[in-house]
């Protein structure tokens, strides 16, 4: 069921398109990677989202209704730009904020305690922001996100600062927070958190929707015919084996298995290509090579500029 959706959103500043006719769709408890490059015109449209600003045509709609004011407290948002008080007590900080998103005082130090302690810093609570380290800090903003328990989460670039280990601890609450109800616009350049954690992706380039699709058939329509084969045996005759429509794009070599990462231009079907080399190799593995969403990014970002 769609909980969000966007529909011919068209944004311009000044001279720039910032959003040109774009439309989205986001289902119900899942995760939505909205990507694309700098200046792309992500970052406009979580705006338009959250009530920050209004496009210039087009409609934003929130559980088929269209979206206003009043909407603002289902939603929770982590902006890339964080903005925490630094003067301020973090206990004070985070009960504030809790209170603007419409809880009570009693909820929400209760709620925020059960994360403080959660995200180990409860020690903290009497601390000013300035105290905290950046990783630190991005605990408490991720905190106060998240401590209304809103239907719409948008996370815009949530792992910078954080180490290996806190990045996967908040990566784990994510995916928890999805599968108890929320459901989450994701905004990274991290590709490997984008095939982690995302069902599903819309690509952005120069204020145009490009790609839009489950992000397993995304990465799919980039497959390029490349395949992995491990095998025993010497690697001319397997060279020879091949015909002048398979490309040898590498080789390795050892005593114990080889393996060539060849593409299948056309002609044979993988079958054909298998059974012509079983005479002269020992095949171990044959797989194909599905391009990770950083290859898929970066190929549909320079075809479109090309456009």
């Amino acid at each position: 069921m769609e909980i969000f959706s966007a529909r011919n959103v068209n944004k311009v500043f000044a001279d720039t398109k910032a959003l040109t006719n774009i439309s989205i769709s986001v289902n119900e408890q899942s995760i939505f990677g909205l990507l694309g490059p700098n200046g792309a015109g992500k970052t406009t449209l979580i705006r338009i989202i959250n009530q920050i600003t209004a496009p210039d045509s087009g409609e934003v709609f929130l559980s088929g209704r269209k979206m206003t004011r009043a909407d603002i407290g289902q939603i929770g948002y982590l902006p890339e730009e964080r903005g925490l008080y630094k003067k301020m007590k973090i206990g004070d900080q985070a009960i504030y904020l809790a209170q603007l998103k419409g809880m009570s005082r009693h909820d929400a130090i209760k709620n925020l305690k059960v994360w403080f302690e959660k995200f180990e810093i409860m020690a903290w609570w009497n601390k000013s922001i300035e105290e905290l380290s950046k990783g630190m800090q991005q605990k408490v903003q991720f905190i106060t996100t998240i401590v209304h328990k809103p239907r719409l989460l948008i996370f815009d670039e949530p792992f910078s600062g954080f180490d290996p280990i806190n990045a996967n601890l908040l990566k784990q609450e994510i995916l928890q927070l999805r599968d108890e109800g929320a459901t989450i616009i994701f905004s990274t350049h991290n590709m490997g958190s984008v095939e982690e954690l995302c069902d599903h992706i819309a690509l952005i380039n120069k204020s145009v929707k490009i790609e839009d699709g489950p992000t397993d058939e995304i990465r799919e329509k980039y497959k390029s015919n490349i395949f992995e084969v491990k095998y025993k045996g010497d690697f001319d005759k397997v060279n020879n084996a091949l015909n002048q429509q398979i490309k040898v794009l590498s080789h390795l070599e050892n005593n114990r298995e080889n393996q060539i990462t060849i593409q299948h231009i056309n002609g044979k079907s993988n079958n054909d290509l298998i059974k012509s080399l079983i005479p002269v190799a020992e095949i171990l593995s044959f797989e194909e090579k599905i391009p990770n969403m950083n290859d898929v990014f970066i190929k549909a970002v320079g075809e479109s500029n090309r456009k």
